[in-house]
C-alpha cells in the first residue's frame, strides 16, 4: 500500500461558521492505495526552456527532486509512466504503441466548424493572428530538438505514452486509477495537455500533484513569488484535486 494523505481545498465550511471565502482552508484525506492501482506520471520532463529563469528552476527541481522520489518510486515498486508529447514519445523505443497514427494529432477540430481559415488566422481572419514574434522561428527549432531532460530519461522497463489517450489505454489494461503528476509547467501543459490533470481527472482518475516537483511559467509581476505556480497548485486542489508534496511521498512508499 501506498499510504498518502492528499491534500485538497475545502469550500465547505463548519456548522455555526459563517459560509464566507476567509473562513475556507486546506484539509487533508487518509488514503491507502494498492501499489498496483497506482502510477507517477512524469509529464514533459524535457530538458530545455527558453525562459531563463524557469530554466533555472526545472533544473533545480529535477535535481533535487524529481530524481530521489523517482528513486524510490522504483525501489518500491511504484509504475513511472513518462508522458513527454508526441513528438519525444514515438521516436522512444518505450513507447507502448497503444494509438495508431491517425489517433496522434490532439487536439481534433471539426472538419466543418470553426472554419479552417479562423484555426488558423487566414484569408479574411488574418488580422486575428496572434502577434508575430521575430524569435518564434527559432524557438519552433528548438521545439523540434525536444528531448528529455538527462537526469530524467527512462529507465528500462518504464512506459513512453504519446497522448492522453494512449495514457488512459495503458492504465486500463494495467489497472491503474490513482495517477500522481510531476513535471512542467504547472501553469500549462500540467493542466491542460491532454495526458495531464484535467483531462484525466474528466475522464474519472483519481489526481494527485506532486506540488514541489512542478514549476510553472512566471512573468514579471509573479517571478520573485512564484504566484503563478502557487495559483495553478490551488487550482487543482479547489477543482477536486488534489497535492502532495515530495517527501510526503517518500514517507508513504516508505511504509510499503
Amino acid at each position: 500500500m501506498l499510504k498518502i494523505k492528499p491534500r485538497y481545498y475545502r469550500w465547505h465550511v463548519d456548522p455555526g461558521v459563517a459560509w464566507s471565502e476567509a473562513n475556507t482552508s486546506y484539509d487533508t484525506l487518509d488514503w491507502e492505495i494498492p501499489l498496483g492501482k497506482a502510477a507517477i506520471i512524469a509529464l514533459d520532463t524535457w530538458a530545455f526552456h527558453y525562459l531563463k529563469e524557469t530554466q533555472g528552476r526545472i533544473n533545480d527541481i529535477t535535481e533535487n527532486k524529481i530524481v530521489p522520489l523517482l528513486e524510490r518510486c522504483r525501489d518500491s515498486g511504484l509504475e513511472i509512466i513518462h508522458a513527454p508529447g508526441v513528438q519525444v514519445a514515438v521516436e522512444h523505443p518505450q513507447w507502448v504503441k497503444m494509438v495508431g497514427e491517425g489517433e496522434l494529432e490532439w487536439p481534433v477540430y471539426d472538419p466543418e466548424w470553426p472554419p479552417n481559415d479562423f484555426i488558423k488566422s487566414k484569408g479574411d481572419f488574418t488580422k486575428y493572428e496572434h502577434p508575430f514574434e521575430p524569435r518564434q522561428a527559432w524557438l519552433e527549432k528548438r521545439r523540434k530538438e525536444r528531448c528529455f531532460h538527462p537526469l530524467l530519461e527512462p529507465k528500462e522497463g518504464e512506459s513512453v505514452v504519446a497522448n492522453g489517450e494512449e495514457l488512459h489505454r495503458y492504465c486500463k489494461k494495467k489497472g491503474i486509477l490513482f495517477l500522481f503528476y510531476v513535471g512542467f509547467n504547472t501553469n500549462h501543459c500540467i493542466i491542460l495537455n491532454d495526458y495531464g490533470t484535467t483531462h484525466m481527472h474528466n475522464r474519472g482518475y483519481k489526481v494527485t500533484l506532486v506540488r514541489d516537483c512542478t514549476t510553472g511559467m512566471e512573468s514579471f509581476e509573479t517571478v520573485e513569488t512564484l504566484d503563478q505556480t502557487r495559483a495553478a497548485v490551488l487550482h487543482l486542489e479547489m477543482t477536486q484535486r488534489f497535492s502532495v508534496a515530495a517527501d510526503e511521498m517518500m514517507e508513504g512508499l516508505a511504509a510499503v
